[in-house]
């Protein structure tokens, strides 16, 4: 089911034919260094496990550039837990995450991350009419840092130890973006 399509990149809902590149990516070591890390890869059953199994409220999309998958994104409201830890108090305001990566090594280094965020930030203020959006990088991936901040996000938020990579607890930044 296609969810939003602009000019060359369409996002749609996951679909069992896509299993085979999420397997593919999800063993990259180059997208593992920044997507779930490199001690962490899926195989098929993985895949299955996390990614089409799961009964949550996060929406799970493939990314493709003129008709060829190319990436992965999720997004999903901000609970509870997730808001107080982040300093959201008010229970009006409607705040969505997201988590995307490109897995074809192809389309690296070409700004279709950043076309990616934007794309994803206009379906997610017009469609769902999110209030603010929010990404939590690791404080050390710069190029992603790079990407949210040329689409209007900013760093609100210092998060430490906030998400466990390749064994460790990692620092984050906790950005957003208002409407």
């Amino acid at each position: 089911m296609m969810l939003f399509h602009d000019g060359k990149m369409t996002i749609r809902k996951l679909e069992d034919s896509d299993k085979e590149a999420m397997v593919r990516w999800l063993n990259d070591p180059e997208v593992l260094k920044y997507y779930e890390g490199r001690d962490n890869p899926h195989d098929l059953k993985r895949v299955n496990q996390h990614y089409f199994e799961r009964e949550d409220e996060t929406a799970r999309c493939l990314v493709e550039y003129e008709g060829t998958p190319i990436g992965y994104i999720q997004f999903y409201p901000v609970l509870e837990e997730e808001r107080m830890a982040y300093g959201y108090w008010n229970p009006d305001e409607i705040i969505y995450g997201t988590d995307q990566f490109i897995g074809e090594p192809d389309y690296w280094n070409k700004g279709l991350g950043t076309e990616l965020v934007e794309l994803m930030k206009k379906y997610l203020l017009n469609e769902k009419q999110a209030d603010i959006l929010v990404m939590d990088p690791q404080v050390w991936n710069e190029r992603a840092i790079a990407c949210y901040e040329k689409c209007g996000f900013q760093k609100v938020k210092f998060l430490p130890a906030h998400e466990l990579h390749e064994g460790e607890m990692k620092d984050c930044w906790l950005m957003e973006y208002k409407a």
